[in-house]
């Protein structure tokens, strides 16, 4: 195939993929917040058994897993700005379309922390007079979180992974430099190969640090 990486240079990498580096771990970073604050807003709703609360999240939850990520991004950054008549920068339009769409994952896990706590401190809370919201700030939320930092974790990987559909809208993410660098060069087999070999580094590289902190829960248990 004759392959040549030789122009892989450090001028080339910080000229055209250490930027898409930089946004595609903030736009992991700034989705996994968002998305675990919001998936956990609703995942207390669907717990709340108010049925006012309980219908619209499920429903959210339910149709945001439903529907493929990339078709999520392109409506989110083509229709809203028809509905509001302003552009949108592509950045701006991924951050909150992923933050939007993990957030019905990150509910589903947090659902199943806060279960996984038993019912009886729940009931001891509000035995001592704390509420609802008391009671899932103070004793509930603080284990449920404990319990499920490596699936969160593990979704946050899945979630820097998924980061390279921004393509899609021409954001510049970790493999938009990629393929910037091999279009300049006429070698896109070559960055290509080398944009598989980065991700498979650091997603490998994070789940090895999530399995030992996976072990170190389980120890303190």
């Amino acid at each position: 195939m004759n392959l040549d990486f030789s122009f892989l240079t450090w001028d080339v990498i910080s000229s055209f993929v250490l930027k898409g580096l930089v946004f595609s771990f903030q736009l992991t970073l700034i989705a996994m917040v968002g998305g675990i604050i919001l998936g956990t807003l609703l995942a207390l709703m669907r717990l709340s058994g108010k049925a006012w609360l309980v219908i619209p999240a499920a429903a959210y939850v339910n149709t945001m897993r439903s529907i493929p990520l990339v078709m999520v991004i392109l409506w989110f950054f083509l229709l809203i700005p028809l509905m509001t008549g302003k552009p949108m920068g592509a950045e701006l339009s991924a951050m909150i379309t992923f933050t939007l769409f993990e957030a019905a994952y990150f509910s589903e896990i947090m659902r199943a922390g806060i279960q996984s706590v038993p019912k009886g401190q729940v009931h001891a809370g509000y035995a001592v007079g704390m509420t609802y919201p008391q009671t899932m700030q103070l004793i509930v939320l603080p284990q449920a979180f404990r319990n499920m930092l490596p699936v969160l974790l593990t979704q946050t990987i899945i979630l820097f992974q998924d980061t390279s559909l921004v393509y899609a809208i021409g954001a510049y993410d970790l493999l938009k430099g990629f393929e910037i660098a091999g279009k300049n060069f006429n070698r896109p087999v070559e960055t290509y190969l080398v944009a598989a070999v980065v991700y498979f580094v650091i997603c490998f590289s994070l789940s090895l640090l999530v399995r030992r902190l996976q072990n170190r829960i389980a120890i303190i248990r």
